[in-house]
């Protein structure tokens, strides 16, 4: 089990908000009688604490109810605006690096609700060859970033390192033999650059065999998604289909890169597991 960041923002974001609520019907109304009757004087020179102490409001009252406003614009940019994340690991390399930090639009495949990600105001679908960020089906707490290869009803075909979609082979361009890679392990690979659905993008291929293979008919309501690292990358060829339920948005930018994950606490538990 992971940590839901989303779900403690979301609990901060009513706890504080039932705080400020109880704070305007309870003792708001007494603060500005009691400042009613003071001259304008005396209300410039009175500070913010001691408007508080009028109303004898509760230390814990003032303390908390002060967190909504920045809580609920952070709660608000993040569930329905962008979201941002870091990547942990190598699974979408060359694309995108250990390290980097990125951002997801959230409104993309629709309005959704926090925590349970319920559709509200649908906009468009998930379309192949994009990034996309998901709820880790075996683990909803999880979040993980591949790229999106099967849409529902699509039949995937992966054999000895090559992709067929429909049927069709998916085009790949030999670009270089890489003795040295961006893997951790350093390994050679060798590096292509895919079209998928008119969406180009480079991979790696290892030159080690490795067990990625199968055929695998995409149910409705699911998509088949793999990381651009084709032999590195735990997707849709072990665990299974993301429900359209999971995703969470679509990756687009890169706003900053850092090798040192662990070295920023803000984003420990931000980050993609992969």
């Amino acid at each position: 089990m992971g940590f839901d960041f989303e779900l403690i923002l979301a609990v901060a974001f009513l706890v504080t908000g039932a705080f400020w609520v109880y704070d305007r019907i309870v003792f708001a109304p007494k603060r500005k009688q009691i400042l009613s009757g003071m001259d304008q004087a005396a209300q410039k020179a009175i500070s913010k604490e001691a408007k508080e102490r009028l109303a004898d409001t509760p230390k814990l009252v003032s303390e908390v109810k002060s967190y909504f406003v920045i809580i609920a614009v952070i709660f608000g940019l993040r569930s329905f605006v962008v979201e941002p994340f870091q990547i942990p690991s190598g699974s979408m390399l060359p694309t995108l690096q250990i390290g980097d930090f990125i951002l997801v639009n959230k409104f993309d495949y629709g309005l959704r609700l926090p925590v349970t990600n319920t559709t509200l105001i649908p906009t468009s679908e998930p379309k192949r060859g994009d990034v996309v960020v998901f709820k880790y089906p075996l683990d909803p707490s999880l979040n993980y970033i591949k790229r999106l290869v099967g849409l529902p009803g699509d039949k995937i075909r992966y054999h000895d390192k090559v992709l067929t979609v429909n049927g069709q082979q998916v085009s790949k361009e030999f670009l270089a033999a890489l003795p040295i890679s961006l893997n951790p392990n350093r390994e050679p690979v060798t590096l292509f650059k895919e079209n998928l659905g008119g969406v180009e993008h480079d991979i790696y291929n290892s030159n080690r065999n490795t067990p990625h293979e199968g055929n695998w008919v995409v149910p409705e309501g699911h998509y088949f998604v793999m990381g651009d690292n084709r032999d590195n990358s735990a997707d849709s060829r072990f665990w299974g289909f993301v429900p359209e339920e999971n995703m969470k948005g679509r990756a687009f930018y890169v706003w900053l890169h850092w090798d040192d994950f662990f070295s920023i606490p803000s984003f420990k538990n931000n980050g993609l597991i992969e």
